[in-house]
């Protein structure tokens, strides 16, 4: 049965690929959803897939892109009742300078 994550990462994430780098490592372990920019500068994740894709996604997102420098990941999970996502995409969000 398939979970849902959200996960909101701080540090220094926004203009460093962060959103390209969190796509490519959804879409290697089979996780949908979307990763979007904040105006507080942090990224926003929401994943869906299995408990053990989104664990691994989540350790993907404390460690980053070489280019970032994470400091936190906050996490909560929930069931994917209701979400329904066709790939893992990238949403525009605050920041456009990715």
């Amino acid at each position: 049965m398939d979970e849902a994550l959200e996960a909101v990462v701080r540090g220094r994430v926004q203009g460093v690929g962060f959103r390209y780098f969190a796509q490519h490592e959804a879409a290697a372990l089979g996780l949908t959803g979307w990763v979007a920019n904040e105006p507080d500068g942090s990224v926003r994740c929401l994943a869906v897939g299995s408990r053990a894709a989104l664990e691994a996604f989540a350790g993907r997102l404390r460690a980053g892109p070489a280019s970032a420098i994470v400091e936190r990941v906050d996490l909560a999970w929930r069931p994917a009742a209701g979400e329904s996502h066709a790939s893992f995409g990238i949403r525009s969000g605050a920041h456009r300078g990715d």
